[in-house]
């Protein structure tokens, strides 16, 4: 079986504890020299594929321009985890009476969503449904840089603590652009065939 290197983005523009970035925050310089810090990537990888956020997709070009390797898929299946609305673009201090109360619950209830966001068994659903993804993905291009988000990647390998591994994944956060190796799964990820509509590569 092929290895599956995982990867963060780079530091984006408004980062501070707290903060739920908007879709649009793109790297800093500071973001682009820390993708030059990551480099070489491990021997073996022969292809990138990337969360379609701009601050993910803007790190694998980079890895792409500065390694030669090709991306071969933009995948909505590596997105962040998607945060209500009403928080996007604020930090801990600003957070609304709404986020902080399903806050308060989210652990003893993971399949509860707060307005447009995504629960806790919403995105350990998709991040079931990514690994195989990758692994079909690496079946097909040889090792992989999946680039993508510290929380959708703190689930990815946790995946056997069911929606629980969100909390693991808050503990223990990614460093911008650090690499770790996705850990092997059995029985816990999808076949292909029961993927999404849209998750061969282009955003769901």
């Amino acid at each position: 079986m092929a290895d599956i290197w995982l990867m963060r983005h780079g530091a984006y523009e408004g980062h501070r504890p707290g903060y739920h970035a908007p879709y649009e925050a793109v790297l800093t310089q500071e973001g682009r020299d820390q993708v030059r810090r990551s480099l070489p990537l491990p021997e073996g990888i022969t292809a990138i594929v990337t969360s379609h956020i701009p601050r993910a997709r803007q790190t694998a070009t980079l890895v792409s321009r500065l390694t030669g390797l090709p991306i071969v898929a933009t995948s909505g299946l590596l997105a962040e985890w998607r945060a209500p609305s009403i928080v996007l673009g604020c930090t801990a201090e600003t957070y609304p009476p709404a986020y902080r109360a399903w806050r308060s619950r989210r652990i003893a209830n993971p399949s509860l969503r707060c307005e447009d966001g995504e629960s806790l068994t919403d995105l350990h659903t998709r991040a079931r449904h990514c690994a195989a993804y990758l692994h079909h993905t690496a079946g097909r291009h040889g090792p992989l840089l999946a680039v993508s988000h510290t929380l959708l990647l703190g689930v990815l390998t946790h995946l056997r603590e069911g929606p629980a591994a969100f909390t693991f994944a808050v503990k223990t956060p990614w460093q911008f652009a650090e690499l770790r190796l996705l850990p092997a799964v059995t029985g816990g990820t999808p076949a292909i065939s029961d993927l999404p509509r849209g998750a061969d590569g282009r955003t769901p």
